[in-house]
């Protein structure tokens, strides 16, 4: 059987593969996703950064912003860069945690200084998330009584971080208590994320392709199913 080199990883692999053994990477040409299919095409483009020294800026910027003011969580570009190069998954898995922790601070201190000037506009950007005066106040009673415990929750599950991290700042709630919630929780889950893409292996990359409008979708109702279940929670 004729031999070739993996593009990425070097190995010796069969050239009748479509995906490498070893790493999962793509060998020779792929169907290109039609023009419309924008969530498709901006996978493949996030997949291709995976060997790019700018990566890990990459992921540290999205991160950060996911915590304090950005919608997108950085879990989109984590597993598709473990993906593509699993053997930094710890790499990426700890600039994802430090990225989204300090992240985080900058959420608490928006909460802290800003939030008088800016909560008339948060009610009206998050009414349709059920985001009024009065879960904002049932908030604050969490808070008294949870107050690790809803910062790890929001960290560790699809709840929307940045709501957290910012009405943390609002309440006041004990920094080094909010740090040490915000360290754990996020590790937890970004190194679970990447460890399971890592052990998932060269098998990840094909079930992805096979069923990515399937996952997509899930992963569209996990992260609108979030902002719902804070309407729900509190």
């Amino acid at each position: 059987m004729d031999k070739i080199e993996c593009p990425k990883c070097k190995h010796r692999i069969s050239a009748e593969s479509a995906y490498c053994d070893h790493c999962g990477a793509r060998i020779g040409e792929h169907k290109k996703a039609p023009w419309y299919h924008i969530h498709r095409r901006v996978y493949d483009w996030t997949l291709a950064w995976a060997y790019k020294p700018s990566a890990a800026v990459a992921l540290f910027i999205l991160s950060f912003a996911e915590s304090s003011f950005f919608p997108i969580p950085p879990d989109v570009l984590l597993m598709p860069l473990v993906l593509g190069n699993r053997k930094k998954w710890l790499r990426y898995a700890t600039v994802c945690s430090v990225a989204s922790v300090l992240g985080g601070i900058l959420g608490y201190c928006i909460g802290l200084w800003l939030w008088d000037g800016l909560q008339q506009y948060a009610f009206d950007w998050f009414a349709w998330a059920g985001f009024t005066q009065e879960k904002f106040d049932h908030v604050q009673v969490a808070y008294n009584d949870w107050d690790f415990w809803v910062v790890f929750a929001a960290g560790f599950t699809p709840l929307p971080f940045k709501l957290i991290t910012i009405t943390a700042g609002v309440f006041k709630i004990n920094f080094a208590i909010f740090i040490i919630a915000a360290v754990i929780s996020r590790s937890a889950r970004f190194f679970l994320v990447a460890g399971t893409v890592r052990l998932a292996g060269p098998k990840a990359l094909p079930f992805i392709d096979k069923y990515f409008n399937l996952i997509a979708l899930v992963f569209t109702i996990l992260l609108v199913g979030g902002f719902v279940a804070v309407k729900y929670l509190f």
